[in-house]
């Protein structure tokens, strides 16, 4: 896992700064291990953290948005809670619900906070994965929290709740898929943007090595080279972006420790395209070099 960064002396202050000190929560720490392709992504992503601002990390799918939080919440020590969006989220799937409890033998109405809430009276950082996935009804509940007053009411309990310090929203966005919807600019204006792109070259050589089982030197320099062309095919449009995904290169790569590479790449990548006339392009591609 890489765990030195050779961040700035000013970011790393920053980090120490604002390093969570106590042992609360200290199961909801990730563990990181998220590669940059270039340090202006993790000194931006700290820098703006250290000030109380929001991120929205944005990029294709499989570029590791999600390893890129993670490893946010790694460095600062600090605690994270998570939503998953979906077309089902909900008020409750955020704050929380009321449920039946007892004390003694007498029933009792509870409520159990959700991730928005726990993240708040902990002060920790609240990842939201695919933000543009949820219902637009839903969202304006966040606006509170995501600027200067830190601050809901839980519809549940009419209770205000402020955001303690250390409280950090850090989201994640995959643009132009099947079941989004574009953020309103309200919203997207509470958060500093940091576009992620897709690892290439020596630093994803670099990762395969690091972060799969696959050791053969030659055959990890012709993964890197399926992965830039598939790269440059989705930006073209001739495959989506699924099959660029740096996450399903990683496990093509793994799998390709023990079985052949072109049946690695068949389960991890190809099989999970729609079209046929993509499966037929990415067949065509792990021809040509495997």
């Amino acid at each position: 896992m890489i765990t030195n960064y050779n961040l700035p002396e000013k970011i790393n202050d920053l980090l120490i700064e604002n390093t969570r000190t106590d042992n609360n929560l200290q199961e909801l720490i990730k563990e990181g291990g998220y590669v940059p392709p270039n340090q202006n992504l993790l000194i931006d992503a700290i820098t703006a953290l250290s000030m109380g601002k929001n991120i929205l990390l944005k990029g294709p799918t499989g570029t590791g948005k999600t390893r890129f939080a993670e490893t946010l919440s790694h460095l600062f020590r600090q605690p994270m809670f998570s939503i998953n969006c979906s077309v089902d989220l909900d008020a409750e799937s955020l704050m929380g619900f009321k449920t039946i409890a007892y004390e003694g033998d007498k029933q009792v109405i509870e409520f159990v906070p959700g991730p928005v809430t726990s993240a708040m009276n902990a002060g920790t950082f609240l990842y939201i994965d695919e933000i543009n996935m949820a219902k637009p009804e839903t969202l304006p509940l966040l606006n509170g929290v995501l600027d200067y007053r830190r601050t809901v009411t839980n519809p549940f309990t009419n209770e205000i709740i402020t955001a303690q310090n250390g409280f950090n929203v850090i989201a994640a966005i995959n643009e132009g898929y099947i079941g989004t919807v574009p953020l309103n600019e309200a919203l997207k204006n509470r958060f500093i943007v940091i576009d992620i792109p897709y690892l290439q070259g020596e630093q994803l050589e670099e990762l395969i090595q690091s972060q799969t089982r696959l050791t053969d030197k030659k055959l990890i320099k012709l993964f890197v080279t399926l992965s830039e062309d598939l790269i440059n095919a989705a930006f073209q449009g001739k495959v989506s972006e699924d099959a660029a995904s740096i996450r399903a290169l990683l496990d093509a790569c793994d799998l390709c420790s023990i079985i052949p590479p072109k049946r690695a790449i068949q389960r991890a990548i190809t099989e999970k395209l729609d079209e046929e006339r993509e499966k037929e392009f990415v067949k065509n591609l792990t021809d040509t070099l495997f």
